[in-house]
């Protein structure tokens, strides 16, 4: 029993498993719906990153935490997966959950800002979505990013600036629309 990013993870590839799934489930599917845009796929991707980790654990040299290691392996698949089905249909699942209880509108107004969120990031291109999910929904650091995806950190800030730049210029689109 070591531990790994601050959890303690056992050298027992069962015993790994179920902590890195009860950690990283949700993370691995979202990684792979972000990256496939298919919800189908995040679940045949998902069972599969986590049956590699278990077949591949006691050759796992700890360079990385665990979770950068199963989003690189997520990352790995999902592209994979791309090459093979040439996807294009985008489908938006969105799941919103509050912890505060507000009213119905209040709800259906976050709601629907969050879809439009989400699907201005589902149409950047796959290098800034990627780059821009990593960063501010797995909050990884830009070290952490250039290794996952094998560029330069210098790669990553620019990606992520240019990511955001899109998302500033789309959302403001939103705006402008609104207004009129």
């Amino acid at each position: 029993m070591e531990s790994i990013g601050g959890m303690m993870i056992s050298d027992d590839p069962y015993d790994a498993l179920q902590v890195l799934m009860r950690h990283y489930a949700e993370d691995v599917w979202n990684f792979a719906f972000f990256i496939t845009r298919n919800k189908e796929a995040a679940d045949d991707i998902s069972q599969e990153v986590f049956l590699r980790a278990y077949e591949h654990w006691r050759g796992f040299e700890r360079r990385s935490t665990p979770k950068t290691w199963l989003l690189a392996i997520t990352r790995n698949l999902s592209r994979n997966w791309l090459k093979s089905h040439s996807v294009r249909k985008v489908i938006l699942m969105e799941r919103v959950e509050r912890g505060d209880a507000s009213s119905a509108e209040s709800e259906y107004l976050d709601r629907i800002e969050a879809q439009s969120i989400w699907s201005h990031v589902l149409r950047l291109p796959a290098k800034y979505r990627e780059v821009l999910v990593l960063e501010a929904h797995y909050e990884l650091d830009y070290k952490q990013i250039a290794a996952l995806l094998g560029i330069a950190e210098g790669t990553v800030k620019s990606r992520i600036h240019r990511a955001r730049k899109r998302m500033e210029k789309a959302m403001k689109g939103d705006l402008g629309h609104e207004e009129r």
